[in-house]
């Protein structure tokens, strides 16, 4: 299969070692991935905060650079429901790629079939499920599908999961102090449960989290599950 990389935003500026991984992942499975580099900005900043006109040629530009791949992938729930769910709207013409374009456990398990990808990792992890992938995408356990397959890893379960980290992009930034309380909750619910690693969809939240457990001095790493997915034995 011919698979494109959208990385994103934040994680080419901050977070290139999770496209890596899904790379790795990819290939692994004997897949072409290619990394168009004309792409740039979803435009989902612009289209959530009212600017929809300003996010219109970010869509046209984003049909135009995946076009004829047989599917996208983006380590991002975030940024894959803006496409799917915002896009036709904004841009009909953009529909058709929309409709393959998918967060990497949608491609994984939905499109490829595949839930056991080769990975090993030696630590406990608990998994929290961003919004966009549990409201938007209703990506449901296809990330802890993945996870359970890993080896050696020891999966601990995450109590209040569900509930949001209070990153919500700009909802930080313009309701701090609400956004500080549902953090400090979510962090609390992270340290109970003992694990050394935090696992999640999109690193714009695990940044959120993973800053209030680094603050606690908690001793908890924040890690997108496509880097977990990506270790071997020999490197995990």
């Amino acid at each position: 299969m011919r698979i494109a990389l959208f990385i994103t935003c934040v994680n080419d500026l901050a977070y290139p070692q999770t496209g890596i991984a899904v790379t790795r992942i990819l290939r692994r499975l004997g897949h072409t991935v290619e990394f168009p580099v004309t792409q740039t900005c979803c435009g989902q900043l612009h289209a959530n905060t009212g600017y929809r006109d300003e996010a219109v040629p970010m869509v046209r530009g984003f049909a135009d650079t995946f076009d004829g791949y047989d599917a996208v992938v983006a380590p991002s729930a975030s940024c894959t429901a803006m496409i799917r769910e915002q896009y036709p709207r904004l841009h009909p013409a953009a529909a058709s790629v929309a409709g393959r374009t998918y967060e990497l456990s949608e491609l994984l398990v939905d499109v490829l079939g595949v839930t056991d990808v080769g990975a090993a990792f030696a630590q406990p992890v608990t998994y929290h499920p961003t919004c966009h992938g549990l409201r938007m995408l209703r990506l449901g356990d296809k990330p802890l599908t993945l996870l359970r397959h890993v080896r050696q890893i020891r999966l601990v379960e995450l109590d209040d999961a569900t509930e949001c980290c209070g990153f919500g992009g700009t909802f930080a930034l313009k309701n701090a102090a609400v956004s500080t309380a549902m953090l400090a909750d979510k962090c609390a619910r992270v340290r109970e449960t003992g694990a050394a690693v935090l696992a999640a969809a999109d690193n714009s939240c695990l940044a959120h989290i993973g800053g209030g457990l680094e603050r606690a001095r908690s001793g908890v790493r924040a890690m997108h599950y496509a880097e977990i997915l990506a270790m071997t034995g020999d490197d995990a």
